[in-house]
């Protein structure tokens, strides 16, 4: 174990500057202005790590509203839409480097609206060479992952990026690093630790669904069938109206919830995943949520349920969870996927625990320093 001051910051690089970013930027500093009074934060002190530890170095996109911009100003750029919560970003000064743009962009983000897709910028991207010299310069200790749904070779290129310059990973997106035997094992051989992979929201879609598979099975309810369907506005949204772009997504949120179950549904029984993009929802999500089962004697039940949130706050308030637990795992030397550290926060964790469980499972991680 390393004997790191827990009082240090944590120095973060974000890839991937669009909502869930802007809402983990405005968190860093809404953090730091109420401390004790923010409302909502997930686990407020952890090891001695508070949000207002993490302090936000860089971030890299591809977008020409957000390169070269500080933090502060790419947070509030188009197209991001989600809700402003805290306005005051003077001190996110970090700047925004161009990054390759890979899979990150596809086709059709380009073809929509301005004020609802990308725009490349035409600063020269950042070669693998430039941005481990860069993660080094900056003595960057956590990158977190929030590149668009299905940029496979994006997310790669920065993982092999971090596992150079010894920086830990949050990957908060459907490409599975984490959750993959071989990366895991690259991981674990460069001494880096790897957190992931795919948010689960605060009180998203995914626990709703989880919690109410639970109680079903808690109670002797036989489940049949269920569908978990999601519409939003924001540009995660869009970038999964290209079904191509889905697989790992519809993968990483069924799983989650067959994970739940007593026993799995046929493949024809279950439908989750996201199903429309409007823009007018702008980052706000609605997901459908509907269970059918039989009781005793096979007596016929039911369960509906529609939630409505704002989308990016959701996934950033555990964000700051998983950043310092990243750094919880580097000061203590470990390496590879963190299990104990993942099964709360993630859809498609490396171990699947139910998420009473998981829960404990967390706190005794960070409350244990052996």
């Amino acid at each position: 174990m390393t004997n790191t001051p827990a009082s240090s910051p944590i120095r973060t690089v974000i890839v991937g500057v669009g909502n869930c970013a802007s809402s983990l930027i405005q968190g860093v500093s809404y953090c730091r202005a109420l401390g004790d009074q923010a409302v909502g934060v997930s686990f407020p002190e952890l090891a001695g790590y508070t949000p207002g530890h993490v302090e936000l170095v860089a971030g890299f996109d591809v977008d020409s509203r957000k390169v070269g911009k500080t933090l502060g100003e790419a947070a509030f750029a188009a197209p991001n839409c989600t809700e402003r919560f805290h306005i005051d970003l003077a001190d996110q000064t970090a700047p925004v480097l161009r990054g390759p743009d890979l899979d990150g962009v596809a086709a059709h983000m380009l073809a929509n609206p301005a004020d609802r897709s990308f725009r490349l910028s035409d600063a020269p991207a950042l070669s693998k060479e430039d941005i481990v010299a860069r993660l080094r310069a900056l003595e960057a200790e956590v990158m977190i992952i929030f590149l668009p749904v299905g940029s496979q070779d994006a997310v790669e290129f920065y993982v092999e990026c971090a596992l150079e310059a010894g920086v830990a990973v949050v990957n908060g997106i459907p490409v599975f690093i984490a959750s993959h035997p071989v990366w895991a094992e690259k991981f674990r051989a460069a001494g880096v630790p790897i957190l992931g992979d795919d948010f689960k929201a605060q009180m998203g879609a995914t626990i709703l669904h989880r919690t109410l598979a639970n109680l079903a099975e808690m109670r002797g309810v036989e489940i049949d069938r269920t569908y978990q369907l999601n519409v939003g506005g924001n540009t995660d949204f869009l970038n999964m109206s290209e079904n191509a772009r889905l697989t790992n997504k519809r993968e990483s949120k069924t799983e989650a919830v067959q994970s739940a179950m007593e026993q799995r549904l046929d493949d024809t029984d279950i439908r989750i995943g996201p199903s429309d993009y409007v823009p007018w929802l702008n980052d706000r999500k609605v997901a459908y949520v509907r269970l059918e089962g039989r009781l005793f004697g096979g007596a016929r039940t039911n369960i509906e349920v529609r939630l409505d949130v704002e989308d990016s706050p959701n996934a950033a308030a555990e964000a700051l969870v998983a950043i310092r637990l990243a750094r919880i795992a580097k000061d203590r030397g470990l390496a590879g996927p963190i299990s104990e550290a993942s099964a709360f926060l993630f859809k498609h964790p490396p171990e699947q625990i139910e998420d009473t469980d998981a829960h404990d499972v967390v706190l005794r991680f960070v409350n244990d320093d052996t």
